[in-house]
């Protein structure tokens, strides 16, 4: 099965990926200059990008299972409005 992303759900998924990223290379310049760094920083992204993208992907390559074509995009933006949320919030709770 092939991945199936395209339109808004690629510039959706690019967000998330971009906020991951950015969240990803601030704390990692964090934990250099306060000579804290450890593996467990790089792990936690790997645990997020197991559990809040690959869901993702899933959902988009099911797609073809949905005949409504509405039903399993809302639960795709639900998802990616929740990983910004998650990182997003992160930000302002520090």
């Amino acid at each position: 099965m092939a991945l199936t992303l395209s339109g808004l759900m690629l510039y959706a998924m690019w967000l998330v990926l971009g906020v991951m990223g950015l969240s990803f290379v601030v704390d990692l310049f964090k934990s250099f200059s306060s000579s804290t760094f450890s593996s467990s920083t790089i792990t936690n992204y790997l645990r997020d990008l197991l559990y809040f993208v690959f869901p993702l992907f899933l959902l988009s390559n099911m797609m073809p299972l949905d005949h409504t074509d509405f039903i399993i995009k809302i639960a795709y933006y639900i998802g990616v409005l929740g990983v910004l949320y998650n990182y997003v919030g992160g930000y302002f709770k520090k």
